[in-house]
C-alpha cells in the first residue's frame, strides 16, 4: 500500500488530525466523515501508532459497520497475524460487492494464504468487468499488492499487460519489482528517474541506495543514503542503509555510529540491536556486543528472520568468554528453527574447537561430514575452521588432500585455493605461496578478495594481486 506522505503534511489533513486529536483529547468522540476517518487510519498506521489507528477504525464501524474502507483495514490487520478466518469474516462484512477494493480484499487474503494462482484467477476474472478507461490504475492497483507480498514476478507480470503511463506511481512500482526480481540496476535506473522528478523525497532516495546495496555499489549506497538522511536525519531505513554499508566495507566504526541512531529511531528492534552487536564484536569490545545481542534475542518474536543468526552470534560470544555451555544452549534453541542443521554442526565444532575440546570437536566434525554426505562445501568449512582455530599446519595438510579431491571428483568446483594461499604465506611456503594465489585469482576471483585482501593495500584490483608480489 502505497502512503501519500505529502498529503499528510498538508494543510487539509493537519485540520482534520487536529480536530480529532483535540475531541480525543477533551474526552469527546468526534462524529467525523467515514473518509476522514480511514485517512486518520492510515495516518497513524504510517506512524507505527497502530493503537491510536485502531481506535479510529473501531470507532468507524460503530457508526459505519459496513463501510468498504473499514472492513478492509481491520481485514488486512487480521492477516498481519494469519488471521485469515477473521479477515474473511470482514470481507463478507462489506456491502458494496462492486467496489474495487472489495474485489482486491478477496484477491489479497488468497496470496497472503500463498494461493496465488487462485488469486490470479480472480483477479484477471475482475479485470474483465474493469473499464477500458481505468484500466491502467486497476493493474497499478493489481501489482501494488503483488510487489506488497513480494510476489514480484507477478506484479512485473501484471505491468508488462498495460501500456502503463508516464506516471511517477507506475514507475515506482516497475522499480519496485525489479527491485524483488533482483534486477537492481534498472531499478536503480528507473529510481534515478524519480530523483530527477522530485530530489526531494527521502523514500526515492532510500530506495537507490537500497538497489545500490544490492548491488555491491557501497560507495554509491552510503552516498544515496546521506541524501535521505539530510531530509530526514531520524528515517530508520536510510540510516541502517549508511549503516549496512560501512559494514560491508569493513568500517565498524561508523557503522557503530549509525546503528546507534538506527536504534534511537527503533529502540525495539531486534535487527537494530544484532547488526550493533555485530559492529561491537568486529570492534573488539565483546561485553558490550553481548548486552545487545542478549536483549536482542529476549525481545525477538519467534517468527523474527533474525532469530537465528542472534542465537548463533550470541554462542560465538559466549564461547570467546569461554562460558562453552552457554554457548552450547544458544545452539540447541536453533534445533527447531528451519535452518542448515548441518551449518550449526560445523559452528559447534569451531566453538569446541575455540574452547580447545578437541575430541568434542572431531566428534560433531564427524557428524556434519557423514550429515552432509561429504559435501565440499562443509568440508571447506571445516577446514577454514582449523585455520582461524590457529592450527594452520593441520589446515595446510587438510587443503591439500581436499584441493586434490575436488579436481578429481568436483572438477566444476573452484573453492578454496585462497585458503591455501594464506596457509602458505603465514607458513612461509613462498613458492608455494605464488603458485596457490594464481590459482585463487584465475579460479575464484570473489573468494581470492574475500580471503586475501588483507595482505594488500585497500583497494588494491584482484587481479593485481599476483603482481604485486612479484
Amino acid at each position: 500500500m502505497q502512503i501519500d506522505e505529502e498529503y499528510f503534511q498538508s494543510e487539509e489533513f493537519q485540520e482534520i488530525l487536529n480536530s480529532y486529536e483535540t475531541s480525543i483529547s477533551a474526552g469527546e468522540s468526534p462524529l467525523m466523515d467515514v473518509d476522514d476517518l480511514v485517512e486518520l487510519a492510515d495516518y497513524y498506521s504510517w506512524k507505527e501508532d497502530d493503537d491510536r489507528a485502531l481506535a479510529v477504525i473501531e470507532q468507524g464501524l460503530e457508526y459505519y459497520p459496513d463501510h468498504v474502507l473499514l472492513n478492509v483495514f481491520m481485514a488486512r490487520r487480521a492477516l498481519t497475524e494469519d488471521n485469515y478466518e477473521e479477515a474473511t469474516y470482514y470481507a463478507d462484512a462489506i456491502s458494496d460487492r462492486e467496489s474495487p477494493d472489495y474485489h482486491y480484499l478477496r484477491a489479497e487474503i488468497l496470496i497472503a494464504q500463498d494461493r496465488i494462482d487462485e488469486a490470479d484467477r480472480y483477479l484477471r476474472d475482475y479485470g474483465l468487468t474493469v473499464p477500458a478507461d481505468e484500466y491502467v490504475d486497476f493493474v497499478k492497483d493489481v501489482a501494488n499488492l503483488y510487489v506488497d507480498y513480494d510476489v514480484s514476478e507477478k506484479a512485473y507480470e501484471w505491468m508488462m499487460r498495460s501500456k502503463g503511463d508516464n506516471s511517477d506511481d507506475f514507475k515506482e512500482l516497475m522499480a519496485r519489482a525489479l527491485f524483488g526480481l533482483g534486477k537492481y540496476k534498472d531499478s536503480e535506473r528507473i529510481f534515478n528517474e524519480l530523483i530527477d522528478h522530485n530530489p526531494f523525497s527521502k523514500h526515492y532516495w532510500t530506495a537507490l541506495s537500497s538497489a545500490q546495496l544490492m548491488s555491491e555499489d557501497y560507495s554509491n549506497a552510503i552516498t544515496s543514503s546521506e541524501y535521505a538522511i539530510a531530509i530526514d536525519p531520524k528515517d530508520p531505513s536510510a540510516l541502517s542503509n549508511k549503516a549496512n554499508c560501512l559494514m560491508k566495507l569493513g568500517n565498524f566504526k561508523e557503522a557503530s555510529i549509525f546503528f546507534q541512531r538506527y536504534r534511537e529511531a527503533m529502540p525495539d528492534d531486534e535487527f537494530g540491536l544484532l547488526q550493533h552487536g555485530i559492529c561491537l564484536i568486529n570492534l573488539g569490545q565483546n561485553d558490550e556486543a553481548l548486552t545487545l545481542l542478549e536483549k536482542a534475542y529476549d525481545i525477538a518474536p519467534e517468527d523474527s528472520p533474525f532469530l537465528l543468526q542472534i542465537c548463533q552470534e550470541l554462542a560465538f560470544c559466549y564461547s570467546a568468554q569461554k562460558q562453552i555451555e552457554k554457548a552450547m544452549m544458544m545452539l540447541d534453541e536453533t534445533e527447531h528453527m528451519d535452518c542448515d542443521h548441518v551449518d550449526t554442526l560445523v559452528i559447534r565444532g569451531h566453538l569446541f574447537l575455540q574452547n580447545g575440546l578437541i575430541e568434542e570437536a572431531e566428534q560433531v566434525y564427524k557428524k556434519a561430514i557423514m550429515s552432509s554426505s561429504n559435501a565440499p562445501g562443509i568440508l571447506l568449512r571445516i577446514i577454514v575452521s582449523l585455520y582461524d582455530n590457529h592450527y594452520v599446519n593441520a589446515c595446510y595438510e587438510m587443503l591439500q588432500k581436499f584441493l586434490a579431491m575436488t579436481r578429481e571428483y568436483y572438477p566444476n568446483y573452484h573453492e578454496g585455493y585462497a585458503y591455501m594461499a594464506l596457509c602458505c604465506y603465514d607458513l612461509g611456503y613462498k613458492e608455494e605461496f605464488i603458485k596457490y594465489l594464481k590459482l585463487a585469482v584465475k579460479e575464484n576471483p570473489q573468494e581470492a578478495k574475500a580471503v586475501l585482501s588483507p595482505l594488500f593495500p585497500y583497494g588494491t584490483p584482484v587481479n593485481d594481486y599476483v603482481q604485486y608480489f612479484s
